[in-house]
This record gives structure tokens, sequence and C-alpha cells, in this order.
């Protein structure tokens, strides 16, 4: 089987916006990683209403923290989406097993994190808009992944 694309959430906290990305990634053939903790529970009504059905076609990791996360992906190539980001992500050439790696929709990712990772992307946007819903980050960039790896 052809490698594919991850879609990695650190730390998400809005349950809603994580159901969707599992959508989103099951429909894509996409595997998601989910860097814990959670803002919510995975049993969380607003949670089960977006999922509905799609947690059965999904392929989720969890990682107990950034630190096991960094540590299992040491050997692969983190690209990081970020509104602070230089590159834009339709002029970056992703790898079909890139690990795409969105930060909290509250807060982003740490510094820290931002310096252990050297690919940071973001989406053009208005100047006086602040930042996509992560949902919609994850389907427009999950999407140009695939479309350069001919995996659409």
């Amino acid at each position: 089987m052809k490698p594919r694309p991850k879609i990695s959430l650190y730390e998400p906290d809005i349950p809603q916006n994580t159901a969707a990305i599992i959508r989103t990634c099951a429909c894509l053939g996409a595997e998601l990683e989910i860097i814990e903790p959670c803002g919510f529970l995975l049993s969380d009504k607003r949670f089960k209403r977006v999922v509905m059905d799609y947690m059965d076609y999904s392929k989720i990791k969890f990682y107990q923290s950034a630190e096991h996360f960094f540590e299992e992906k040491k050997n692969q190539r983190i690209v990081l989406m970020t509104t602070k980001g230089s590159i834009n992500y339709t002029k970056f050439n992703f790898r079909a097993d890139d690990t795409i790696l969105f930060g909290r929709e509250s807060a982003g990712v740490p510094e820290k994190v931002h310096k252990l990772i050297g690919d940071r992307l973001k989406i053009p946007m208005n100047e006086n808009a602040r930042s996509l819903n992560i949902a919609s980050s994850v389907a427009i960039v999950l999407a140009e992944s695939l479309r350069q790896n001919n995996l659409m």
C-alpha cells in the first residue's frame, strides 16, 4: 500500500473540530494522530454528533504527550501548519509520508514545538483575517498533499 500523509493534532480543544477532522481523514484516507491531552472527552455529545459513524472508518493513533510524539517521529518529516509560517503551502513539495501537524485551536503550538520543526507553512489569507477554522485548514492542506502525490 502506498504511504499516505498523516494529520496530527496538538492537544485539540474543540470537540466539533476534531470530529470534523476525523470525518475528513476517513473520507480522504489519511491517518489521524492526536497528541494528548485533549481538551474534551471522546464521549462528549458535541463530538459524537459531528463524528457520527466515521470513527469506525478512521485510523486514529493517540500519543500520551508531545514528547512521545516527537520521539516516535524522530526519523520522519513533520510539517507544521501555522499562521506564523513563512512558506505558502502551495509552494511546498509535500511527500506522501509527511506528518502534517496542526496546533490547538485556542493557542497553536508552543514555541518549543516551533523550534523542533524546520518546515513551517501557512495558508495565505486576507491581511485582516486571524485564522481559518482548523477543520477547514486540514481539508485544504490534506487535499493539496494528496493532489501533489497523485493519491486522489
